[in-house]
């Protein structure tokens, strides 16, 4: 029997260090379950610890995992700060940090990994995020009896708990509780002014896109002192008209700083919103992307920045 249940409905955005768009739509991925006989069958012993991941799917995994793929840039950070950089033996291109991570297998990206190469690996688990991650690839992995844990922090609070969570998978837990207790205490450091401006952060200009309600964009924002302007969006990451932006008047402008002119260019920002307050008081702003893109450790970094930046310390 199969050691993962596949769940419905996974919700697809890409997070990676420099994506040429931020919503891809992946229409063809070849499916091998059909022609491939079950591996590691075996090894999932009915003893084995079964642990219940962020989609609420039921995972039995081999105790302390020796041979570990990850499939997103911020999984992979998490690893190696819980000091699992030998047991991992794949990553996708985009994991490029720490600089460990750039010297192991790449198993292609965070949209097309690559099947026939992660059985070839004979991983003992596969971690994947819900954030840029296609359900296909979970159920054909699921047949092959490789077990998949899936992490979906939608707030920096579930970050921290994702992280206590991929300790206790990966044998790993007191290592995770260290880690976890210092990102909350450098998190309750950060005060902020009683003053929150209001903030639009742009993930890309055209069309623009933006962070909606339930991100950790969206969150970070509110704990660093600021009020997004697309804050109350539903949507994920909506697309905001010019119109839209210059009637909500933010006060602070945040952009990528690496994401390249050809996604955000500064001077087109200035020219497109040159009537809100951030423009007419210079107040627009970069920050390293990979810190608040990505849930994992660094996102304490992102928050000490996006508090900085956000009041103009």
């Amino acid at each position: 029997m199969s050691s993962v249940v596949a769940v419905q409905g996974f919700s697809f955005f890409m997070r990676c260090p420099r994506p040429p768009l931020f919503f891809c739509v992946f229409t063809s991925f070849l499916f091998f379950a059909g022609c491939q006989k079950p591996i590691n069958s075996s090894a999932i012993s009915e003893n084995f610890p079964i642990y219940q991941d962020d989609l609420g799917r039921q995972v039995k995994v081999t105790p302390a995992p020796q041979r570990i793929i990850s499939l997103a840039p911020n999984i992979t950070e998490t690893l190696f700060a819980l000091g699992l950089g030998e047991r991992v033996i794949g990553v996708t291109t985009y994991c490029d940090f720490p600089a460990e991570a750039k010297t192991k297998e790449k198993i292609g990206d965070t949209i097309k990994p690559n099947l026939e190469r992660i059985i070839a690996l004979k991983p003992d688990l596969v971690l994947l995020s819900t954030s840029s991650q296609l359900e296909k690839i979970t159920h054909q992995l699921d047949q092959l009896a490789i077990p998949v844990y899936i992490t979906n922090p939608r707030t920096v609070t579930e970050v921290i708990t994702s992280i206590r969570k991929l300790g206790a998978v990966t044998g790993t837990s007191g290592r995770a509780e260290e880690l976890a207790s210092s990102m909350q205490q450098r998190i309750t450091s950060i005060k902020p002014t009683e003053q929150r401006p209001r903030v639009l952060y742009v993930l890309q200009l055209s069309p623009l896109i933006t962070a909606g309600k339930n991100t950790f964009i969206n969150d970070l924002i509110n704990l660093a002192g600021g009020i997004s302007v697309s804050g109350e969006e539903k949507t994920d990451y909506p697309q905001f008209s010019r119109e839209t932006v210059i009637a909500r008047a933010p006060e602070v402008i945040i952009l990528p700083e690496s994401h390249g002119s050809e996604i955000v260019n500064l001077e087109a920002v200035k020219q497109a919103f040159s009537t809100t307050p951030a423009v007419k008081n210079n107040r627009i702003v970069t920050i390293n992307p990979d810190l608040i893109d990505r849930p994992g450790p660094r996102i304490v970094e992102g928050l000490a920045e996006l508090e900085k930046k956000i009041h103009g310390k």
